[in-house]
């Protein structure tokens, strides 16, 4: 089973800045993404990118956040600049994690805990 540990939530003012962070650990993974979910809404997409670091973003994040990864270490970022308060949510790190049996192996979901991110107006 994978592990995913998340880190780098907290509180900033709007305009400020943060990167977070996500390591798996006991599978490979495929590609990787960041999800989000604000107090009485739908757990949205934020970013995802492939193995091969192609991204693709929520046109709500777009020129404001990047997402990479590293794959010697298993573990993708999302650094998120110019913060909005409606960027205020629990952020959810997803993977496509490796299951082998036998000669058969597939990928499935695996979601992180979640890391509070909160923005001050």
């Amino acid at each position: 089973q994978v592990q995913l540990v998340e880190s780098g939530g907290g509180l900033v003012q709007a305009g400020g800045s943060l990167r977070l962070s996500c390591a798996a650990s006991g599978s490979r993974v495929n590609a990787m993404g960041w999800y989000r979910q604000a107090p009485g809404k739908q757990r949205e997409l934020v970013a995802t990118i492939t193995r091969g670091g192609i991204p693709n973003y929520a046109d709500s994040v777009k020129g404001r956040f990047t997402i990479s990864r590293d794959n010697a270490k298993n573990t993708v970022y999302l650094q998120m600049n110019g913060l909005k308060p409606e960027d205020t949510a629990v952020y959810y790190c997803n993977v496509d994690a490796l299951y082998t049996s036998g000669s058969m192996s597939w990928y499935s979901p695996s979601w992180g805990q979640g890391t509070q991110v909160t923005v001050s107006s």
